[in-house]
């Protein structure tokens, strides 16, 4: 793996890298606007946030740029009209980082709004608003926040996102599939050239999926945290293993190590997440106050090898095997001792693939998708056991991955239909992924008569919308009758509450 680790030691520096003379010097001149692909906070803490942005005249052609760094100016201020400027500087946008900005701001006051942009040259970005976590030992009244997730973009608009914006919450939880990486197939709106494979193939894609309006406004309506699911790399990959039979393990790292360097390139993540060759250390933990304790999670990274295939199917021996991961020992060791330490009134899990071991065959025949949690009983069962010994106070699970809504129970023991519900799973649909969907009522009907814990299921497209506080979560799931037409209305297809010390959702 030369390749790979070339890219590492190149890349590692990168925190340490002061302004060059030649970053410094004449300012730059571009062609048009350098920032067509918007602005973004995100993962923040109490007394900042990661401020991104990426100098692209020329899109999803490379970025139109030369090889050479360029000094980008920023600014945070206390209000929108940028009257008073609190924290300012000058950061390096990078050739080898695609020209991308990562700002780590610190020094700021907890639990409030602030306002950025960035300039290059003689132009200017937009701006985009962002806030500061409440301190670690108070004891806020209420956060908002969203979750989605599965954005193709040949398959629809981005119009939920503008309605995200529109509500203007704390926080977005972005649960993965942010790109796909197959080849063109032009639908309601068109990728460019072949099945991703280099780093400038997933830039070029990434570059064309931030160009969307939507999406843009809703990065700078407030901090994102993000992770990945399988489309920012491969469909269904496995750790180190291909969907596609026969490709070479060294030739499929360095495939990897691509895709995770341009997913850094292009999200609002700290210098902590830079990739290592082809190793990104993506989970991690944020806290709310002592209201909410999140630990987001990567279930692809250090995931063995899909043990019945990766397709719905019935389960075969291997969803039994003891030494089948879906977090790796490392993760779920990290997972478990934070859950212990939290003292917060409600911790939650943002990661990628339904927990839920849900018979996706209505009627006698049994089928479960052996890609998600139901395809790796042992670390599902250690789980939801944990939750069930009452090691963290009021777990809720956040899912994307599926293009469908769902709202499930969790129970300590999925063999035991009566055995007793220990957190509660909130499933959302994809953005555009899959189509316009529908409510697809009789297949709902019947995967909830198979399947008592299911609360909810419809097929259409949205994200879901939530709300905590000292006694409840709240989640409002968001829906859109169409994404293949442009400003669909937004919908409010069921509303469910969680209550303080009481697993399991009810709707409201």
């Amino acid at each position: 793996m030369r390749i790979a680790r070339r890219r590492f030691f190149s890349l590692a520096a990168l925190p340490a890298l002061a302004l060059r003379a030649g970053a410094q010097g004449q300012k730059p001149r571009f062609k048009t606007n350098p920032f067509t692909l918007g602005v973004a906070s995100g993962d923040p803490g109490p007394d900042g946030f990661v401020l991104w942005t990426r100098l692209a005249p020329e899109p999803l052609s490379g970025g139109g740029l030369d090889d050479e760094e360029i000094a980008v100016r920023w600014e945070v201020a206390a209000e929108a009209g940028f009257r008073r400027i609190v924290k300012s500087g000058t950061a390096v946008a990078d050739p080898r980082l695609a020209h991308s900005v990562h700002v780590e701001v610190s020094g700021l006051d907890p639990d409030r709004w602030y306002w950025y942009r960035f300039a290059a040259g003689e132009d200017e970005s937009g701006p985009g608003r962002a806030r500061t976590m409440p301190a670690p030992g108070s004891t806020p009244e209420r956060l908002a926040f969203a979750f989605a997730s599965c954005q193709h973009f040949e398959t629809g608009y981005y119009t939920a996102y503008g309605h995200m914006a529109d509500e203007h919450p704390d926080l977005v939880f972005h649960l993965g599939d942010y790109i796909y990486e197959g080849a063109a197939r032009p639908r309601v709106r068109a990728h460019q050239g072949g099945e991703l494979n280099t780093i400038d193939d997933y830039r070029n894609r990434y570059a064309l999926y931030r160009t969307d309006s939507d999406l843009q406004a809703a990065h700078a309506a407030c901090p994102w945290i993000v992770t990945w699911d399988d489309h920012e790399l491969d469909n269904n990959y496995a750790a180190d293993v291909s969907e596609q039979p026969g490709v070479d393990r060294g030739t499929f790292l360095e495939r990897r190590a691509s895709a995770y360097q341009a997913y850094y390139e292009h999200m609002p993540l700290r210098a902590a997440q830079i990739p290592q060759g082809s190793s990104m250390l993506l989970y991690r933990s944020l806290s709310f106050g002592q209201l909410a304790h999140f630990a987001v999670l990567d279930t692809r990274q250090y995931r063995t090898d899909q043990p019945c295939g990766d397709r719905t199917k019935p389960p075969c021996v291997g969803t039994a095997d003891p030494r089948a991961s879906l977090l790796g020992k490392s993760q779920q060791d990290w997972l478990f001792a934070g859950l212990r330490r939290s003292r917060a009134a409600w911790n939650v899990l943002p990661q990628q693939i339904m927990m839920a071991r849900v018979d996706r065959l209505p009627g006698e025949d049994v089928a479960y998708s052996m890609d998600q949690w139901s395809g790796y009983d042992a670390p599902r069962d250690q789980l939801l056991h944990f939750f069930g010994e009452s090691r963290a106070r009021n777990p809720i699970v956040l899912t994307g991955d599926i293009h469908s809504n769902w709202v499930n129970d969790l129970l300590e023991d999925f063999d035991d239909p009566g055995s007793r519900v220990v957190a509660t799973e909130f499933v959302g649909t994809s953005i555009s992924s899959s189509g316009d969907g529908g409510p697809n009522a009789e297949y709902a009907e019947g995967v909830m008569r198979d399947n008592p814990f299911v609360k909810l299921h419809n097929a259409q497209r949205g994200y879901v919308s939530c709300e905590l506080t000292a006694r409840l979560c709240t989640a409002r799931y968001r829906v859109l009758d169409s994404v293949t037409r442009r400003g669909a209305p937004r919908q409010t297809l069921a509303e469910f509450v969680v209550e303080d010390g009481r697993p399991g959702a009810r709707r409201a």
